[in-house]
């Protein structure tokens, strides 16, 4: 007589900590976020003697050592041949490294993911370089490799989505690099939830990151992205892996930009800057050239300041616009900068320095659509709204560096030395910097300094 089959057991799993419950509710007891709980089927216990865990073991019969006898040397790169890649993953692609690439539909994250394994499968043709696509045929993708000029013999693509199949392949192939496009697509057969649920991305994840580990080989994820702009699916994900890349423009901007929010074998805050053409993405070389070259001459309400991201010093445009309101509560509208920052430097223009903006509009730019969050842009925002403001236009060849305080002073900024260089090598002559940077600082040659320890007095010098 055959058993009645048993009913599968559901349990409740949080998108954002991956805690589960056995009951839905409406905040998450470990990471106290709301409406994060998502059903899923819980998965099959292993059977009872069986000895091994599920999927892949990152470490086999790992056993506990002293530190100190652990032998660990620097992990050699591997160049992937694209500058501005390699600049973001810290110096190259790390042997066993889980790599998780996001970023909005179209916006290039397959088109540079193809041409990195193209050059990494050029570099070592001895060993095959395995492409997972999990939402275009083969065919599909070997349309796109001929428009980006994809030549590479050993590159081998595999159109699979479930990943049960994907580790058995490429553990039979044992390719130098493994890239899955994208990790929403990819399913566990012994999972009974649909692909792209919390369960499956987390499972999924969990097996690749194993695979990675146990076999040295690099692994590159596509992830999507949700309305928000954060990856789909659990935000256990992000903790998982070891880099956490995020493309960033698409639009009417041509310009896509690179940036590392995680990276456990480098900066974090790196970027790396892209230019999309008819044949993909081609690298930009020098950004701040490319974000400063259509810059009006002599226009009110236009600065320019050097942010770091990262060991890149970038030279961008600050433009602001003044203007009356037509609405009984003025805007303050930002693009590319903190809203909340542009209202207070605005308050600090009001009380510090006498600007009546209070019943203005205010509207903030940062030219080329890049992101800037770096405070020593204060000052060159400031000055940009005052320019505007007052219809004087700043000085062309003007830099302005500084973090601005509630009190109205200019506070000092971080490797002024390297600002000042990019500024001399792009033709600066002059920059205004904070008192305390100016009495220590070593000048490059052709340009000259002009401490200021307020906003008003900064201005002032400015004329």
């Amino acid at each position: 007589m055959s058993r009645p089959a048993s009913k599968a057991k559901t349990v409740f799993a949080c998108a954002e900590c991956g805690h589960s419950s056995p009951k839905w509710l409406g905040q998450c007891p470990s990471c106290r976020q709301w409406n994060t709980l998502h059903e899923e089927v819980a998965l099959p216990e292993p059977r009872s003697g069986s000895g091994a865990p599920r999927g892949w073991g990152v470490a086999g019969s790992a056993k506990p050592v002293a530190l100190r006898e652990v032998e660990a040397s620097a992990e050699d790169r591997i160049l992937t041949g694209i500058g501005e890649l390699d600049r973001v993953l810290g110096g190259g692609v790390v042997p066993g490294s889980l790599a998780l690439l996001g970023g909005d539909p179209g916006i290039g994250k397959s088109t540079l993911l193809l041409a990195a394994l193209d050059r990494l499968a050029l570099a070592d043709p001895a060993r095959p370089i395995l492409y997972v696509s999990g939402e275009e045929s083969a065919r599909q993708v070997k349309l796109r490799a001929d428009r980006l000029g994809v030549t590479a013999r050993n590159l081998q693509v595999l159109a699979e989505t479930d990943a049960t199949r994907v580790l058995h392949h490429a553990e039979a192939m044992k390719p130098a690099a493994l890239a899955i496009d994208s990790i929403q697509t990819q399913y566990l057969p012994e999972l009974q939830s649909a692909p792209g649920t919390v369960s499956q991305i987390r499972e999924v994840a969990a097996r690749m990151m194993a695979f990675a580990k146990t076999t040295e080989t690099p692994t590159f994820l596509v992830g999507h992205v949700t309305k928000d702009g954060a990856i789909a699916g659990p935000r256990v994900l992000e903790h998982m892996v070891d880099t956490v890349l995020y493309f960033e423009g698409g639009g009417a901007h041509p310009y896509r930009v690179l940036r590392a929010h995680k990276n456990r074998f480098g900066s974090a805050s790196e970027i790396g800057v892209f230019e999309m053409k008819a044949g993909g993405l081609v690298e930009v070389k020098n950004p701040s050239a490319l974000f400063l070259a259509e810059r009006p001459v002599d226009a009110p309400g236009s600065a320019v300041t050097a942010v770091l991201n990262g060991t890149r010093t970038v030279l961008v445009e600050v433009q602001a616009l003044v203007a009356p309101t037509g609405f009984g509560t003025p805007r303050r509208t930002a693009l590319g900068f903190d809203q909340a920052r542009v209202a207070l430097l605005a308050a600090v223009l009001e009380k510090k320095v006498g600007l009546e903006l209070l019943q203005c509009d205010l509207f903030v730019n940062v030219a080329g659509g890049l992101q800037v969050d770096d405070p020593a842009a204060d000052l060159a925002t400031v000055a940009a709204l005052a320019s505007s403001f007052r219809d004087q236009p700043i000085p062309q060849r003007t830099l302005l560096l500084g973090e601005v305080g509630l009190a109205g002073e200019v506070r000092g900024v971080s490797q002024l030395e390297v600002r000042l260089a990019e500024a001399a090598r792009l033709g600066f002559e002059r920059a205004f910097v904070p008192a305390a940077n100016a009495r220590h600082a070593e000048l490059p040659r052709g340009i000259a300094l002009v401490g200021v320890e307020t906003v008003a007095d900064a201005l002032d010098k400015l004329g």
